[in-house]
């Protein structure tokens, strides 16, 4: 039994990741109260920046900073655009996320035929040998435990530091925080740029680590997943952690009920992540409360000092 459960949850924990960093990095983008709907498109830049860089550097860290860089990028443009120039958040996020997809696609062709050596996972000494616990949690690829120490620095700075609270003040009300003095679209870009650089390292890791290639749209509505996670966890880091993972679990479940062989068409098992995604989105919703209590009161919003 524990040969059979280790693998699984060793590959629910990888394949719960991207979202990990995604859903986080937009979590503190909608804290500052912005609403970037373009997390699909930052993922795919990542993710082909990424496998690039790796592809011409033989260096899968290499690799994992061109997705950061990439997914800050594209964000960037998206802040452009809302921030400074007043456009409107929900259009200009469903507009980056289509170009990212349409861009990848393009300057991705030279790739596709191109495959990365498959990443050893790094297993911590000691550690790693414990039973059951050692070869899920600490056998896995080195991202897999940046995820864990971004939610560590995500909670800490948002609950327990005085930047983090002015960001949430941000998202509650940009008006006071202008008011008594603080940069509101200056915080409000730093969010943005972080959020799209944390997309950037999901897209990634993606690419570089979990599946070690590239392909057109390879993300498969991750980003989008993402988003929706955010709204699941009510805007708190550790239910968006274990959203990733529950998402994640969904995913490799199907995976292993198709390699043994049960008798439901596969088309109905690889559409199961996004039935959970759905499921879980209208479960929340009969309850509109408990997204009122916790949604930042600025989200989407537009907020200009001179305005």
């Amino acid at each position: 039994m524990t040969d059979a459960l280790v693998p699984i949850l060793a590959a629910t924990l990888a394949a719960g990741t991207p979202l990990v960093f995604a859903a986080l990095g937009e979590l503190v983008v909608e804290k500052s109260g912005v609403l970037n709907l373009g997390v699909e498109g930052m993922m795919l830049c990542g993710a082909l920046a990424g496998f690039a860089a790796t592809v011409a550097s033989g260096s899968a860290a290499v690799g994992a900073l061109a997705g950061l860089a990439a997914g800050a990028a594209a964000a960037l443009v998206f802040a452009l655009l809302t921030l400074t120039l007043q456009a409107n958040q929900v259009a200009a996020g469903l507009a980056l996320s289509i170009f990212g997809v349409g861009l990848s696609a393009f300057a991705g062709k030279p790739f596709e035929s191109v495959a990365l050596p498959a990443p050893q996972p790094f297993a911590l000494p000691a550690l790693a040998d414990l039973p059951l616990v050692g070869p899920v949690l600490f056998a896995q690829p080195p991202l897999v435990y940046l995820s864990w120490a971004l939610f560590g620095l995500v909670s800490w700075f948002l609950y327990r530091t005085r930047p983090g609270l002015v960001l949430r003040a941000v998202g509650e009300s940009p008006a006071v925080a202008h008011a008594i003095g603080y940069p509101v679209i200056g915080i409000r870009y730093l969010a943005t740029l972080f959020g799209g650089a944390m997309a950037g390292v999901g897209g990634a890791y993606l690419s570089v680590s979990y599946t070690p290639m590239w392909a057109e749209n390879m993300t498969a509505g991750r980003g989008w997943i993402a988003l929706a996670l955010v709204v699941f966890a009510t805007w708190r880091p550790g239910r968006v952690l274990a959203g990733a993972y529950l998402f994640g679990g969904v995913t490799i479940a199907q995976f292993f009920a198709q390699g043994a062989g049960a008798a439901v068409a596969s088309q109905l098992l690889s559409s199961l992540p996004y039935l959970a995604t759905i499921g879980v989105l209208v479960l929340i919703s009969r309850n509109p409360n408990v997204i009122r209590l916790n949604a930042p009161v600025s989200l989407g919003q537009s907020y200009h000092p001179d305005a």
